[in-house]
């Protein structure tokens, strides 16, 4: 994916978080909390293979799993 599929796909999620009713200082939460997930997991994988700092039941691959009302409720 290229810098700019990247920033599409984040602006993207604000649009959604937006529309739920979120505000502008509660989205960049939201999303800066995913983004740190998300590079928790890649320290994880080689070449880092690193020990994980996230529990399982909180971590990356537990919200991938995930959709709809289990993934808001998650």
């Amino acid at each position: 994916m290229t810098s700019n599929g990247i920033v599409q796909k984040l602006w993207n999620y604000c649009i959604v978080l937006r529309d739920d009713g979120l505000s502008y200082g509660d989205y960049v939460e939201q999303l800066t909390y995913l983004l740190f997930l998300k590079m928790a997991d890649e320290q994880t994988r080689p070449p880092f293979s690193r020990k994980a700092i996230i529990p399982k039941d909180l971590d990356w691959a537990s919200l991938i799993r995930l959709d709809g009302d289990a993934l808001e409720t998650q």
